[in-house]
């Protein structure tokens, strides 16, 4: 049944805008957010004992004759699942509240249900073709939920991120035309089978290299990143929260590693591009978040250094390095959505993005300045938080893979993390309160409600993380690790 997390989604999402019609608010409330509770409640308890007998696979027939469409599950792409489930839910959950002003709710919540079923698609999928498909689906939603205001600005930034985003799909369709044609197959096995017996070097280089070129655009690194900072400030804060929560790691870290491990083979050339690509991801986005006075743009620099990490964990190719990407990967969903979320809640409480102009918020909304303290110290890696777990393993797997001088680049620019989150809060939440905020109330209560899962859960994760790693992390990290060899 695990075509649920791509069927229930497209179905809801078809029906909604009929349910709107009938009930503009309550009844398409229900449903999104129930569908996000479904998946991930089915992800973290019946889809985890399907596993019990290894990956599980299901193709798809028409009156008893298959269609040659193959999904499957394995450890890697149920962790997955999970991060999306948690994420989508608690950013429904927000939404409630949140989309009041904005209207079209129904409209809204189909869009999102399109893109979540997209990305689930995205990490069910078994060959290349499909990895396009679904990655197209779950883009086009998001180039309208981008625009969702249909202000300048929304439509700026949807346009932009549009222009770009083809030419990253163009890539990466034209790197599987080059494999099937060298081939002839497309599934991940085939082709990394084919590329084995042909000895074919120059033109899977060739296909490695457009890969990267479009996955390394979906997850915005650096140089490849210059649609993010405009496309996530501009967006509803809840679809902020997807874009960097969710959007860029599965369309962009979760594919390309997904091909790499699983097609070519993770070799000390490609593991080295990996490794460089993370890390001047790392130091150029974050000494450039340093330098913003709006609110959700710094946040969205951030999230370029900190796939940063990520890729450079996964990059590093050794079980420890995977292991603490991964881990990287989850404390970033949570608290990075935690972060767009509160921004969201202070700029409709405040109706400015510009940290210049706030100053002694914490008076007036003390749950959103709680969480985002949380959150801000969890991603800069400030124990015992979930991200500093996630920031050590990978700084040893550098220093045991003899990168000391990655591992000191890594270190230090975690040092930056914290330096420009303590601005936020100092220039947002700390300090004498702005007169002009002298109304301001807390966030309503499922704004402030989503907020705090998200607060706790980065706590959890630093408190119970050899539990998480052990049930969630290794078994993923495992996966990848038997691909690396291919």
């Amino acid at each position: 049944m695990i075509f649920l997390y791509i069927g229930l989604p497209l179905i809801v999402a078809a029906v909604l805008p009929l349910v709107g019609k009938a009930s503009k608010k309550v009844l398409p409330d229900v449903l999104a957010n129930g569908v996000f509770l479904f998946l991930f409640g089915y992800a973290v308890t019946g889809a985890r004992g399907l596993l019990a007998g290894g990956a599980l696979r299901q193709t798809f027939a028409w009156f008893g004759e298959p269609l040659g469409i193959q999904i499957a599950v394995d450890s890697f792409s149920l962790f997955m699942l999970t991060v999306i489930a948690l994420v989508s839910a608690c950013v429904g959950l927000y939404s409630v509240s949140y989309m009041e002003h904005y209207g079209s709710k129904a409209n809204y919540y189909a869009l999102l249900l399109m893109m979540v079923a997209g990305m689930n698609g995205l990490v069910l999928v078994t060959d290349l073709f499909q990895i396009y498909i679904f990655l197209e689906v779950a883009a086009i939603a998001s180039y309208a939920l981008v625009a969702f205001g249909r202000g300048h600005d929304e439509l700026e930034a949807a346009f932009k991120y549009l222009m770009l985003s083809v030419v990253a799909s163009a890539a990466v369709l034209i790197a599987i035309a080059l494999l099937f044609g060298l081939t002839g197959g497309l599934s991940f096995a085939a082709v990394g089978e084919g590329l084995r017996q042909l000895q074919a070097k120059a033109w899977g280089a060739a296909a490695a290299a457009l890969f990267l070129l479009g996955f390394g655009l979906k997850a915005a690194l650096v140089p490849f990143h210059a649609w993010l900072p405009d496309a996530h400030p501009s967006a509803p804060a809840p679809i902020s929260a997807v874009l960097s929560g969710l959007l860029i790691k599965v369309s962009g870290v979760y594919a390309l590693t997904r091909v790499f491990f699983g097609v070519f083979g993770l070799t000390p050339a490609l593991s080295d591009v990996l490794m460089w690509t993370g890390t001047v991801s790392i130091v150029v986005a974050a000494l450039l978040a340093l330098q913003q006075k709006d609110m959700k743009r710094m946040l969205a620099y951030s999230s370029i250094s900190q796939v940063g990490y990520v890729v450079l964990g996964i990059g590093i190719g050794t079980p420890l390095g995977i292991a603490g990407g991964l881990f990287h990967l989850l404390n970033h969903a949570v608290a990075k959505s935690l972060l767009f979320l509160n921004s969201g809640s202070v700029q409709q409480a405040t109706g400015t993005r510009n940290l210049e102009e706030m100053g002694g918020l914490a008076k007036r909304m003390p749950i959103t300045a709680t969480t985002n303290l949380i959150g801000s110290l969890s991603i800069a890696g400030v124990p015992p938080l979930g991200g500093f777990w996630s920031k050590l393993l990978i700084i040893m797997a550098l220093v045991q893979s003899r990168r000391p001088v990655l591992a000191v680049i890594a270190v230090l620019a975690s040092v930056l993390t914290l330096w420009y989150y303590l601005i936020i809060q100092r220039r947002a939440f700390f300090g004498k309160l702005n007169e002009r905020w002298a109304a301001v109330k807390e966030a309503p209560f499922w704004m402030a409600a989503s907020t705090i899962v998200l607060a706790a859960l980065c706590l959890a994760l630093g408190v119970l993380f050899s539990s998480v790693i052990s049930t969630w992390i290794q078994p993923a990290a495992d996966v990848l690790a038997r691909g690396m060899g291919m």
